[in-house]
């Protein structure tokens, strides 16, 4: 179900759908698995990550046929995501799960709230390569933090600096690939070494969960897309930050 819902919102939104299935798999593992939050955390955001490598390419396929992709755009904006995803991936393995769930929440209320009240303000003229790869760092150290593809924070950014919507979003499913392989691969070196980890996880990577979640996804990531193409996004956006508000308030209250 977890993957049925992020295949359909990420095609839709450009997003990789951390913003459900870390929440969701901090509960499961804690509720289910009886692991502590110290692990549960970043096990849920680099299991998030590992599913955002499927959803992450069935969505940016579907928005290459689509034809919302933007060669220079994820040229220069990917290779400062895969900087930030290393980056972001080691902080947020040397940081307890506490003060994990706490910024998770926080950045996902921000996130929320811009998707509610915020205003896109275009400019004349696109990014250019240093600004688009700067854009690309700092976005993909947060979404690798927040074990999420990073098109709830590159679209808003992309869409102020110019980029029309569909190409934003286009380019956002693409990173949101770069994000998820690099910010993966940071967890699980940096997991190597632990051995209170459950059975059938590498690193930090719960594959169980990334082979459930993911066999879904991909499916319904397409048709998300599609369906994204006949549609005003900005109701629709509006419902799912509200959504996120409640998920930000239920993990604060969790922890608290």
């Amino acid at each position: 179900m977890t993957g049925i819902a992020v295949g359909w919102l990420a095609g839709l939104l450009g997003i990789g759908g951390g913003l459900i299935v870390v929440p969701v798999l901090v509960w499961l593992f804690i509720e289910k698995l009886d692991i502590a939050l110290s692990l549960a955390m970043p096990m849920a955001i680099a299991t998030s990550l590992s599913t955002i490598v499927f959803t992450g390419f069935s969505s940016a396929r579907a928005h290459y046929q689509l034809g919302n992709l933007d060669r220079s755009l994820i040229i220069f904006c990917g290779s400062g995501v895969a900087l930030g995803a290393v980056f972001g991936a080691i902080v947020a393995s040397k940081m307890s799960g506490e003060v994990l769930s706490y910024i998770f929440a926080g950045l996902v209320l921000l996130v929320a709230l811009y998707m509610l009240f915020g205003k896109i303000r275009h400019r004349d003229h696109q990014p250019g390569s240093a600004l688009l790869s700067a854009i690309g760092t700092g976005a993909g150290g947060l979404s690798a933090l927040m074990g999420i593809g990073g098109g709830a924070i590159l679209v808003p950014w992309l869409s102020w600096f110019g980029v029309p919507i569909r190409k934003a979003i286009g380019c956002a499913s693409a990173c949101g690939l770069v994000v998820a392989i690099f910010g993966a691969a940071g967890f699980i070196y940096t997991g190597l070494t632990l051995t209170t980890r459950p059975d059938f996880s590498v690193g930090y990577i719960y594959w169980p969960a990334t082979i459930s979640i993911a066999a879904t996804s991909v499916m319904f990531a397409p048709m998300g897309a599609k369906f994204g193409q006949k549609l005003d996004t900005a109701k629709l956006k509006k419902i799912f930050a509200v959504f996120l508000i409640l998920v930000s308030i239920r993990m604060i209250w969790g922890i608290s």
